[in-house]
């Protein structure tokens, strides 16, 4: 053997371990990869049907907001329409009762008016002054 075979061989021998080595890492490496792809499939398994009653979840509210949005509705058209009873009775019923309150708390003030007026003009009486 030669200078140069020793060489190659001692190369050769450094090559083998650095390749001995780096299969070790390699292998992990690998290995990781494996776990990856596993912890992807079960990520996806269990997504699609956490996405699936999500999506249930939201149809079934939005049903909710749409018969909520209908009672609020029915509920708002109920309360204009007591608001135009109250100013059609304000309208009708008010005036002409105002004016009957008027008329009636007039005629009672003339009345006590004409009950006092003549009360005081008549002398009163033995009987009355002893009560």
């Amino acid at each position: 053997m030669d200078l140069g075979q020793v060489a190659s061989l001692i190369a050769a021998i450094v090559f083998a371990i650095l390749a001995g080595f780096l299969i070790y890492p390699l292998i992990r490496l690998g290995k990781l990869f494996d776990q990856i792809a596993q912890t992807v499939k079960d990520t996806g398994d269990h997504a699609i049907p956490a996405l699936d009653e999500s999506v249930t979840t939201v149809q079934k509210v939005n049903q909710s907001l749409e018969d909520v949005n209908q009672i609020s509705s029915a509920a708002s058209t109920t309360a204009n329409n007591i608001g135009a009873l109250t100013d059609l009775y304000g309208a009708v019923l008010g005036k002409p009762v105002i004016k009957i309150a008027s008329a009636v708390y007039a005629a009672q003030k003339t009345v006590q008016g004409f009950v006092g007026k003549s009360a005081a003009s008549e002398p009163e009486t033995p009987v009355e002054s002893q009560k």
